[in-house]
């Protein structure tokens, strides 16, 4: 009996301190907070900058901090994604790298009609 309470006692401590961070990782309840932070943060984006920018958006975080990353079609719409992720509970600070989209230029193949008439 006593050997096992020592052996339920060794496997105990070895799990706890496989779950425990270090200064460079995250502990196994930090990675869990973080992914709950990328997931309300793509939903607050999805809702208030519109699903469309929320589909270009890669959301990451590392303990509390949320890094945007992708392209948008306009300013306006990164500083909303940013200010979103700013709002959700958890987020420590935003690092918003998005980018803006260059402008689409039409090669104007395919519409215009042929010189020859036909």
């Amino acid at each position: 009996m006593m050997k096992l309470k020592l052996m339920l006692s060794a496997v105990f401590a070895f799990l706890l301190v496989a779950c425990a961070g270090s200064p460079t990782d995250r502990s196994t309840g930090v990675a869990l907070d973080d992914a709950a932070i990328t997931t309300k943060v793509k939903q607050r984006i999805a809702a208030d900058a519109g699903v469309g920018t929320a589909a270009t958006v890669n959301v990451d975080t590392y303990r509390g901090v949320v890094s945007l990353a992708g392209f948008v079609d306009s300013a306006e719409q990164a500083v909303n994604a940013g200010q979103a992720a700013s709002q959700v509970a958890g987020v420590e600070r935003v690092v918003n790298n998005l980018q803006i989209k260059a402008p689409q230029v039409s090669t104007g193949s395919g519409s215009q009609p042929s010189a020859s008439g036909q």
